[in-house]
């Protein structure tokens, strides 16, 4: 009686304890990338779930079967040969099971990297999106329009984020529309997705980058397209011009509210891409223009 009073008690604890927590945003996708995220999340769990069970049973098994009974002080163990089928088994299994989620992981990585299916011959949405302690700064090139700690996109549209850090590296993350990817200082990187429920999605900083790491977030609303062209027209007849010298200030370490300007900085301040990339070396007229100084160096 006291042992199952006991269970029961425990298992109210601990429907307690689940009753209090938010949903797993990642196992809640809104996207077609972070619906492979979430798929290849739950093949992973199922796997070692079976795995954990059918080793767990095999140990009781063999704790019980094979435990120490009363022999003799003279009692000698049979000897016991290896044997072929248990050893290819024991040694087949982990080698399957390697495989099959390595096929898992390869094929949704270029899943999840590329264009979402059935919006490849769509032509995408390009947002900038750099980071600097601990802000988010989005750009819209096409649409003249700078926005701070949040940004907006319309549904069932490809999304091209072009991700940059005027700071330490940081990882981008829309936990229901997308993984994580790097923002880094002297290259861009893109991150592909489409959003196919109009909603606020959290997204943030996943990577440390200095004491306001915990507070570098933002949020990414998904609108309709009308209601995405609509805040575009909204934006342009209230908003103030971002001017260089405000830009740098928003540079400078802290935490801000949610911003929107016209204009974007990329005008006088470009993203490190094409000929402003941080390892770029120079164009063809600069390498032959150093060769024939070169040359003339050598001919005197």
């Amino acid at each position: 009686m006291k042992v199952k009073l006991g269970l029961i008690l425990i298992m109210m604890f601990i429907s307690s304890i689940l009753a209090g927590c938010e949903p797993l945003l990642v196992l809640n996708p809104k996207g077609p990338q972070a619906e492979t995220t979430a798929n290849v999340i739950w093949i992973s769990i199922f796997t070692m779930a079976v795995i954990v069970i059918v080793v767990i049973t095999l140990l009781i098994i063999m704790v019980y079967k094979y435990r120490a009974s009363k022999q003799s002080e003279d009692y000698e163990p049979p000897h016991i040969e290896g044997n072929p089928l248990v050893e290819t088994i024991i040694v087949a299994i982990p080698v399957i099971i390697v495989i099959f989620l390595s096929i898992v992981s390869v094929k949704s990585t270029y899943e999840v990297e590329s264009v979402p299916e059935g919006y490849e011959n769509e032509d995408p949405l390009v947002i900038y999106a750099s980071s600097s302690n601990w802000k988010w700064h989005f750009s819209y090139p096409e649409q003249d329009i700078e926005t701070v700690n949040y940004v907006i996109m319309p549904t069932n549209r490809p999304i091209e984020f072009r991700l940059y850090s005027y700071g330490p590296i940081t990882s981008f993350w829309i936990p229901q529309l997308a993984g994580q990817k790097y923002a880094m200082a002297d290259m861009v990187t893109k991150i592909n997705l489409v959003a196919e429920t109009p909603g606020d999605y959290p997204g943030r900083n996943a990577n440390f980058s200095g004491e306001g790491f915990a507070k570098n977030s933002f949020v990414a609303t998904a609108l309709t397209p009308e209601e995405f062209d609509k805040w575009i027209d909204e934006i342009h007849s209230t908003a103030e011009p971002l001017t260089e010298e405000e830009f740098d200030q928003l540079l400078e370490p802290g935490h801000l509210g949610q911003l929107t300007f016209t204009g974007t900085h990329l005008e006088f301040a470009p993203a490190p891409e094409g000929e402003h990339a941080g390892h770029h070396h120079g164009t063809s007229e600069d390498d032959n223009d150093n060769e024939n100084h070169s040359n003339s160096l050598i001919i005197k």
